[in-house]
């Protein structure tokens, strides 16, 4: 027979997670960082990359960048920075992030914070939270699925959402403005997107160093249940199972990539921000 918390011990259950959460991401950050000093490992990656031939570090060391060209040349100018200024500059624009996911009021904001995946992603510096929140953007605006597409790609498969709805607008926009982002990068610099095709992409399908650190279940595994999950999804009107099957069809299912989920806090307060027919100002006022 199963047992339902009244409201009080609900809200102690919740508030227990968070102050957990929180005390973990000051672990991680006051004592961990100092004595580990891999504080923005991944950071480092998007700091130290040549646009003109991005994979030169092999996949999984420190260095290697492994998003597509069009990333790469994003990331280019911050190289004239000192590292430790950009850390800083990416960290800020990670936790703006996190803040804008969690939303209002300030007990939203706390949870995306104390959620473990999302502290290992602020000490990591990856980009797992920006793909969050293009996520839950894409909803309003399907061009921001193009990050998702042009980074870690196989998350991409969020985008059955339209197809199963059969919202093509959406869809196509989603694509076309990718397929043109990607067209442009291509005609400047083909010798790199066919490296990033063959170095990149093929040695994290193979298995990359490090990789026995992720969460041991297979790509091909993961990507028909994420379809599944966005087909039900679909056809149910239940968003949320977007970010689920983008987070579960991530390339390498790192502990940080769970961050991903953070998507779910817009996606599940249902901000007017990301609905339709709405605007960014009345939401803001």
């Amino acid at each position: 027979m199963a047992v339902r918390l009244s409201t009080p011990a609900r809200r102690a259950v919740r508030d227990g997670a968070i102050v957990a959460g929180l005390l973990f991401f000051a672990y991680l950050f006051l004592v961990v960082a100092p004595a580990a000093g891999t504080f923005g490992f991944d950071a480092y990656a998007y700091w130290a990359v040549d646009p003109r031939d991005p994979y030169v570090a092999t996949a999984g060391a420190l260095g290697a960048f492994t998003y597509s060209p069009v990333i790469a040349w994003a990331f280019a100018p911050f190289g004239l920075l000192p590292f430790w200024q950009f850390l800083w500059l990416w960290t800020g624009v990670l936790v703006g992030t996190a803040i804008w996911l969690g939303g209002r009021p300030v007990r939203p904001i706390l949870a995306v914070l104390a959620f473990p995946p999302v502290a290992l992603e602020l000490y990591h510096g990856n980009v797992h939270l920006l793909m969050a929140a293009a996520i839950a953007l894409g909803f309003r605006y399907p061009a921001a699925w193009s990050f998702v597409l042009l980074t870690k790609v196989t998350p991409g498969v969020g985008l059955a959402w339209f197809l199963f709805r059969r919202e093509w607008r959406a869809l196509a926009i989603a694509l076309g403005v990718t397929a043109a982002i990607a067209g442009i990068s291509f005609a400047v610099n083909p010798a790199a997107w066919q490296g990033w095709i063959t170095d990149s992409l093929g040695a994290t399908a193979a298995g990359a160093p490090l990789n026995q650190l992720a969460i041991p279940i297979p790509l091909w595994i993961r990507v028909p249940i994420a379809l599944v999950v966005v087909a039900w999804g679909a056809r149910t009107d239940r968003r949320w199972t977007v970010p689920v099957a983008a987070t579960l069809a991530l390339p390498v299912l790192w502990p940080s990539g769970l961050a991903m989920l953070a998507a779910l806090w817009p996606v599940l307060q249902d901000r007017p921000a990301l609905r339709k027919g709405s605007s960014w100002w009345r939401w803001a006022r």
